[in-house]
């Protein structure tokens, strides 16, 4: 809870309140911290750090308070909305919209400014010890048009064995010794889709890691360490570092991830922050998307009826929600762009198709026209019943942040080095002070890193 007060001054008849600024008000975690760091420190004799990855939680009840903020919900009732997974409306993102929508003086005439001091202290109800999150991206590719990305699963059964999401982070749970784990991703393929090309991006969060470093010893256990350290034993000029090992599991982990199925196949596997996962969601009406796709016409065609697809450019569609998506998606009307068009005959009743769109675009019911809801689509367009037999996704291209952040040809977003398809180390850019420069130089010799000496951060030495 973060307290507010109001100090008063002068007698009676001039009270005055002083005004704070978001930045004066001290909440009290952090006082809670002030108090506890230094005794921690003696405690446990190591220096505490207000940044680490390492987290305590601890939990406080104190029941002459615990109604203080209930006045809030008469004033604001819609910011108190229950919720399945929450046993009290009273959550802190709900006090902290009550509190910023109050008035004043509303705020005033209910609660005592400053508030009455407490008789009783507060009681610890639970401590935990966790590790921060660990955060994992990359990219993708899937060869499988018998695999959907997250476990499928209809009123609880199970339609399909694996997911593209199982394959990658029951690896990675299995390495960090996670407790779970989030996966998101850059856009989704339907179950029968393939995703070739570059690949999709995906990140995955590794809830409570218990194990974060790696030791040269579990390296050489793992026996599939050969490739590595003949890279690295090229050039031995410093004692092994804690990055070093990381990027060495990376390269090893990325190995068993592909070595473990034909479905899907991951490249450019690094560590990044938090705050780096947004680039994958940002600028997605910006994105662009390359399709192939086979079509299937009712009527015979000849080459000449599909060539006039080829000229058209930036094709403006309407896309009412899919039928089959709409138990999932509200209904609306999306405008999409169809950049451009390009055709491949086949034979009198099929036709390859490449198509380049805006992101966001169903590429399917721009074929069939999902019963006229979407307009224009091929089907009208050629004065005939088209369907789609099969759909790859080839090629996502973004923002240029997203596309560098994720292993498009740029840099990794943490100093952990890109392990690319083949294995091999991409490079490291943005690496930090600490580094010695020996492992620098290391590093860009053995790697196809193109270096912009505009970008390295060199030590002094």
């Amino acid at each position: 809870m973060d307290w507010v007060g109001y100090p008063w001054f002068g007698d009676a008849d001039t009270k005055q309140s002083l005004s704070l600024g978001r930045n004066d008000i001290v909440q009290l975690k952090e006082a809670y911290k002030w108090i506890t760091h230094p005794l921690l420190s003696e405690e446990l004799g190591v220096p505490t750090d207000g940044k680490s990855l390492f987290e305590v939680s601890v939990v406080f009840a104190h029941p002459e308070t615990v109604e203080d903020c209930h006045f809030l919900r008469a004033i604001c009732p819609d910011c108190f909305k229950p919720a399945k997974n929450k046993q009290s409306v009273f959550t802190r993102m709900a006090v902290m919209k009550a509190l910023n929508k109050i008035k004043e003086e509303d705020f005033r005439r209910q609660f005592p400014c400053p508030p009455n001091s407490p008789k009783a202290v507060c009681t610890v109800l639970e401590m935990e010890c966790a590790h921060g999150a660990v955060f994992v991206a990359g990219r993708y590719n899937k060869y499988s048009r018998n695999l959907p990305q997250t476990p499928w699963i209809i009123d609880g059964e199970r339609k399909l064995e694996s997911s593209v999401e199982e394959l990658i982070s029951d690896h990675l749970l299995t390495v960090f010794k996670a407790e779970s784990f989030n996966f998101s991703s850059s856009g989704r393929e339907d179950v029968d889709v393939r995703t070739l090309g570059n690949g999709r991006p995906f990140a995955i969060e590794l809830v409570n890691p218990r194990r974060v470093r790696f030791t040269a010893q579990e390296i050489k256990e793992l026996q599939q360490v050969n490739h590595f350290m003949a890279w690295k034993s090229s050039c031995w000029c410093h004692s092994v570092t804690d990055l070093e090992l990381l990027i060495a599991f990376l390269f090893l982990l990325l190995q068993k991830i592909n070595s473990s199925s034909n479905k899907i196949q991951v490249r450019d596997l690094q560590l990044v922050t938090r705050e780096a996962l947004g680039h994958m969601k940002e600028g997605e009406e910006e994105k662009t998307k390359t399709y192939s796709a086979l079509i299937w016409t009712n009527k015979a065609i000849r080459k000449e009826d599909i060539e006039f697809l080829n000229d058209m450019k930036d094709l403006k569609i309407d896309q009412k929600t899919p039928l089959r998506v709409l138990h999932r998606r509200p209904l609306a009307v999306r405008s999409r762009i169809i950049h451009s068009m390009e055709t491949c005959y086949v034979d009198e009743h099929h036709f390859r198709l490449q198509l380049k769109t805006q992101a966001g675009t169903y590429i399917k019911e721009f074929v069939h026209g999902d019963f006229g809801r979407t307009k224009p689509n091929l089907g009208s367009l050629m004065n005939v019943t088209a369907d789609i037999l099969e759909l790859d996704v080839e090629y996502t291209r973004g923002p240029v942040h997203e596309i560098c952040a994720l292993g498009g040809g740029g840099e990794p977003l943490s100093p952990a080095c890109a392990i690319s398809q083949s294995g091999t180390p991409r490079g490291m850019s943005g690496i930090s002070h600490s580094l010695p420069p020996a492992c620098l130089l290391l590093t860009l010799l053995h790697s196809d890193v193109e270096c912009d000496s505009t970008r390295l951060a060199l030590s002094p030495e």
